[in-house]
């Protein structure tokens, strides 16, 4: 029996549940990766060096990595450092990938390394191969660049108009080809304009999107970003997809269970709360999606943080049904 092709877009976060639970499955995975993160570990090796940012595809390289016999993989990959001046708050991943970009010349180069050395089941390619920066524009008539600049504390509530990506960027040609023999594509969950937005905002996404076969799913995220989304509902995030890429979705898959009280108040303190479903019927799956899992950042990671996330068995379960 052929394996089906499942294509993944976002960044590295937020694809991270859907890549780990796909990658126990009898299908062909590939991750195309935004690279419009600066902020971190990241933002300061981009700094430095001048490279692409790596920490987006840092992440679906863990997420790859077999549960038991490529553990400490994933451990390297996700770790981060927590002392000394000069590497306290970096991730050990981050420098192993700017290491293999000085070393092989690219980051596409780089990639193809790691997953020789790392023996990783699934691909994953930058969805350009150009080094950009994410522009954002408010309704306001304000702008600010850099994907960091998201998370500005004086932003709040402000409504984004748009993002763009500077300079413009082509679609990496192996990520192009991806979407054209996929026959599923999944577009997130993550941060919907640093990371989705920002990986379908490459030239060329729209022209892919009509040429495929395959069908198109959101995975719409558990909640609001008090500087991002405050107050979108399912089918706004939904209706930014569509105008992205250029067609409907054919499939909008949404959490149905309710966060836990005392971990939904962490989420209210912040003005952050879980988005509201008010799609068409028939035109979504509704489904436990959580996991039970709460996320803890350590200290020296300064980076916004989702409390929760999707849960990747869960999650995979939805997807395997809707691909068959």
């Amino acid at each position: 029996m052929t394996k089906k092709n499942i294509v993944v877009i976002g960044g590295g976060t937020g694809i991270s549940s859907v890549v780990s639970g796909l990658k126990n499955e009898p299908v062909e995975l590939t991750a195309l990766v935004s690279v419009a993160d600066s902020g971190g570990s990241t933002g300061r090796l981009r700094d430095e060096f001048g490279f692409q940012p790596v920490g987006d595809l840092r992440q679906s390289l863990a997420a790859l990595a077999k549960e038991k016999s490529q553990e400490w993989i994933r451990k390297l990959l996700l770790y981060r450092f927590e002392k000394g001046t000069g590497l306290n708050g970096h991730n050990l991943g981050n420098l192993i990938l700017t290491a293999l970009q000085d070393m092989a010349g690219s980051t596409t180069s780089a990639l193809e390394v790691a997953e020789k050395i790392f023996q990783l089941n699934g691909k994953i390619y930058p969805v350009t191969s150009q080094n950009v920066q994410l522009v954002v524009e408010y309704v306001d008539g304000s702008v600010v660049v850099g994907e960091h600049r998201l998370d500005d504390n004086g932003a709040g509530n402000k409504k984004i108009k748009r993002i763009r990506l500077s300079p413009r960027a082509k679609i990496y040609k192996k990520a192009e080809q991806s979407i054209l023999n996929a026959d599923l594509i999944v577009i997130g969950p993550g941060d919907y304009y640093g990371s989705i937005l920002a990986a379908l905002s490459v030239n060329g996404i729209k022209r892919c999107m009509h040429a495929t076969s395959a069908k198109i799913v959101y995975v719409v995220n558990l909640m609001t970003r008090f500087t991002q989304t405050y107050g979108m509902t399912a089918r706004d995030h939904q209706r930014g997809i569509e105008e992205a890429i250029g067609r409907t979705c054919d499939l909008t898959i949404v959490n149905s269970k309710p966060i836990p009280a005392e971990i939904l108040a962490m989420y209210v303190h912040e003005q952050e709360y879980p988005i509201v479903n008010d799609l068409a019927k028939g035109k979504y799956i509704s489904a436990d999606l959580l996991s039970s899992v709460r996320f803890t950042k350590v200290s020296s990671d300064l980076a916004h943080r989702s409390y929760l996330r999707h849960d990747a068995k869960k999650l995979a379960k939805v997807l395997m049904r809707v691909v068959k």
